[in-house]
């Protein structure tokens, strides 16, 4: 009965309290701050643990719309994802960013990065180029709209190496028709890298022997197929007679 009495007191005592213990066992523990998962991101981001960096900036953006943190998260996210190597994660937060701060100070390295997400997205010049066009536009946005700062400088050198990269690729399917015997999709090929890339002249030159020697292999084709459609007719002339 001694224990028992015990029991009881220290239970009434606990109900008292304001359900201390209660509250202590069932109910959820309180979320963190948007201050402590700042601090926890930039802890995270030091010791490049990007990955879980970018979800500390994700919760703040998600639970704190109003925190004095969350215009810094919304930009560290698109670091952070940038670092980790998921360019196309890195390229979104980084648009949205712009699109929601338009005016902010940091936009022409808002849109370099964006250019640069966009580039490193490009995997192979045998698959589409998307990306790098992407790329290009915004890159060149940044030295059209801020061609005094040093990311505009970096711009150039970033959009010769996507205007590489397109040419190549038009080389690429160039060199698929001529390899197939498609001489007039690969002298049309050729042609157009002549047209638009004479900025890259390693890639230009090459087009331009081989657009020679396309246009004769395609000029030889369509002489063979009107001889054989003449011949085709004498003959089906002398037939008939």
């Amino acid at each position: 009965m001694k224990y028992l009495r015990l029991g009881i007191m220290t239970l009434c005592f606990a109900m008292i309290s304001g359900c201390g213990v209660w509250d202590y066992f069932f109910l959820p523990l309180p979320e963190d701050t948007a201050q402590e998962l700042y601090e926890n991101a930039t802890d995270a981001m030091r010791e490049k643990d990007y990955a879980t960096a970018a979800t500390y900036f994700q919760r703040i953006k998600d639970n704190f719309p109003f925190s004095p943190y969350t215009l810094e998260a919304e930009l560290s996210l698109g670091d952070a994802y940038y670092l980790d190597e998921d360019y196309p994660m890195a390229a979104d937060a980084y648009k949205e960013f712009e699109m929601l701060h338009p005016g902010h100070a940091l936009i022409p390295y808002v849109l370099y990065q964006i250019g640069m997400s966009s580039l490193k997205s490009f995997r192979s010049i045998d698959r589409p180029t998307t990306m790098l066009q992407e790329a290009v536009e915004y890159l060149t946005r940044l030295i059209d709209m801020h061609e005094d700062t040093e990311y505009a400088a970096k711009a150039v050198a970033a959009i010769a190496r996507c205007r590489a990269l397109l040419a190549e690729h038009e080389l690429y399917i160039g060199d698929v028709f001529w390899n197939s015997g498609r001489y007039g999709a690969a002298w049309r090929r050729y042609s157009y890298i002549l047209d638009e890339f004479k900025d890259v002249p390693e890639i230009y030159r090459h087009a331009e022997e081989k657009s020679l020697a396309a246009y004769y292999r395609y000029r030889e084709e369509q002489s063979r197929e009107t001889r054989e459609r003449v011949e085709g007719s004498w003959k089906n002339w002398f037939h008939w007679l």
